[in-house]
């Protein structure tokens, strides 16, 4: 995995070079470095590298429009926004692009590895310290005590990352019975109608959810 190739892009010099030392030291694949978003953007262009962590703020096009024109253009590197803000439309925005990765830059040294390897794996990492922040912390057990058998079982196929279709196929149902007991599910568990919210919600709860 640590093979995998992966940029970095901030337009602030010593954090740079400091989330680059840690990882190189860590032996990760970094193939290239950015100080501004138009580099980063054509060097992901050129370069196709599997991950890319960008700065949110940045020179000529920021982290968010690089993970908006990989989006349109069906650009498979995935995208880990690393930032010093805190606020909630930002952090939402970065869900509906669909980027896999979101850290505080105060930590993300504490989590970039759990990050790199979580996003690797085809699952989104987004920092539980900006869910904390934004009180956005997961509901407590008892909200699954509200889910049908039915419901619960369309979970454990949420985690496994499977679509609509495929759970469908699965269960030997239809699709659109699929997308009523995901409704149903993010309703109960009161969760944000955000791309991928109830994904990362059933990844971050594999626990309680015992599968």
């Amino acid at each position: 995995m640590k093979n995998s190739s992966i940029l970095i892009a901030d337009d602030h010099p010593l954090l740079l070079k400091g989330l680059n030392d840690f990882l190189v030291e860590k032996r990760y694949n970094i193939i290239g470095k950015a100080v501004n978003g138009k580099d980063a953007f054509e060097f992901i262009l050129s370069e196709k590298p599997d991950i890319a962590i960008l700065d949110i703020q940045m020179p000529l096009l920021s982290g968010i429009e690089i993970a908006s024109l990989c989006l349109k253009n069906k650009i498979k590197t995935k995208i880990i926004l690393i930032t010093f803000h805190k606020e909630a439309s930002v952090y939402f925005q970065a869900q509906e692009l669909q980027v896999y990765g979101y850290l505080l830059k105060e930590f993300a040294i504490e989590e970039i590895e759990s990050c790199i390897d979580s996003v690797l794996n085809n699952i989104p990492y987004f920092s539980k310290k900006i869910r904390e922040h934004l009180h956005l912390n997961t509901p407590k057990n008892e909200n699954l005590k509200l889910l049908t058998p039915s419901e619960r079982k369309i979970l454990t196929h949420i985690v496994q990352d499977n679509t609509n279709k495929e759970i469908a196929e699965l269960l030997f149902i239809s699709s659109r019975t699929v997308e009523k007991h995901r409704s149903n599910i993010i309703n109960k568990l009161k969760l944000e109608r955000k791309t991928n919210s109830l994904l990362l919600w059933a990844m971050e709860n594999k626990d309680i959810l015992e599968i």
